[in-house]
């Protein structure tokens, strides 16, 4: 074979493709159950874990960001969401000869995000887990490009209140974004307000819903003012003092409650999409019972299922046919 130049590949192009497809989804010992399942071949999870790790580091290599000022007319509207979640890392105890001592376990939030036009299905998706807040800007940013920001489209921006997350739609859209907190995460602090001020009333149900329909006809500052009334006193501890919690809660967001605006041009009042792509993209696979992660494979594997979920598969491996 080195007399004629063959060069062993170890697993074929069309092989490594579902390996690799079949890791992203599953822990890689259960790979190679599906591998003998449908194809009748064998290889060792080792060989599964090298090969689908080995892809996933060369789409984060080669996954651009793009981050230039659109010069064209793009969509009216299109919807941005962001959302962080967390994922367990491990960190190898470089000192230890014996790797499965002296490891420190610790969680690292994933920050994932998606864009679509308004009213559209078709989701466009970023992240990052090493990256910092700025780095996950840039990924809402290139989301919403590809989803159709242009020139004189808006941006509607949903979030759970991190101030991060209000902070890099204003850095990265300026007065083209607004930023609206999700109505169902206001009103989890208005129900523990609610049980705290009548609790174990008929009137905590009457009063939450008042509240609710304050916040859709855009009456913030009478809600604010109901919780006003009814703040624990200061030597109250703030894991306590639901009232209180709510009250500094909606203050120091009045400018992101603008449900009725958003109501009167059929935009989503909640980030419930980014919650459940947290679940399908990032859960599915990176938070598997047991499973710990070194930060860098973690963050390729995270690429991986971006390039899956952005429909971006079958052109990675064209590339990776014409470079063979």
């Amino acid at each position: 074979m080195n007399r004629a130049k063959v060069r062993h590949r170890g697993c074929s192009r069309p092989l490594q493709r579902v390996v690799a497809d079949f890791g992203a989804d599953v822990a890689f010992a259960q790979v190679e159950d599906k591998l003998v399942e449908h194809y009748g071949i064998l290889l060792a999870p080792s060989t599964i874990r090298r090969v689908t790790e080995w892809h996933a580091r060369a789409i984060h290599a080669t996954t651009p960001v793009d981050e230039a000022w659109p010069s064209e007319a793009g969509s009216g509207t299109v919807v941005v969401e962001m959302d962080g979640g967390m994922v367990p890392i491990v960190e190898a105890d470089a000192a230890q000869k014996d790797r499965r001592r002296g490891k420190k376990l610790q969680w690292k939030e994933a920050k994932l995000c998606l864009a679509h036009e308004a009213g559209s299905k078709t989701l466009s998706y970023g992240g990052t887990l090493q990256g910092d807040v700025s780095d996950a800007g840039k990924q809402l940013f290139g989301c919403a490009l590809s989803a159709g920001f242009g020139k004189g489209s808006r941006v509607h921006a949903l979030g759970d209140g991190a101030d991060w997350i209000a902070l890099q739609v204003e850095e990265r859209f300026g007065s083209q974004g607004s930023y609206l907190v999700d109505y169902y995460h206001v009103c989890d602090y208005l129900s523990a307000a609610a049980a705290a001020i009548y609790p174990g009333s008929e009137m905590s149900k009457a009063w939450f819903n008042q509240q609710k329909e304050r916040l859709k006809s855009g009456d913030c500052d009478k809600v604010i003012e109901a919780l006003r009334a009814h703040i624990e006193a200061d030597e109250v501890a703030d894991s306590e003092a639901a009232v209180r919690s709510c009250h500094r809660y909606l203050s120091r967001r009045r400018d992101q409650l603008d449900y009725p605006g958003a109501l009167a041009n059929d935009l989503p009042i909640g980030s419930g999409e980014i919650e459940s792509a947290h679940r399908y993209i990032v859960q599915k696979r990176l938070k598997l019972p047991g499973s710990w992660w070194c930060a860098e494979n973690a963050e390729h594997m995270l690429a991986l299922h971006l390039n899956r979920a952005n429909r971006q598969w079958d052109c990675y491996w064209n590339q990776v046919r014409k470079a063979a």
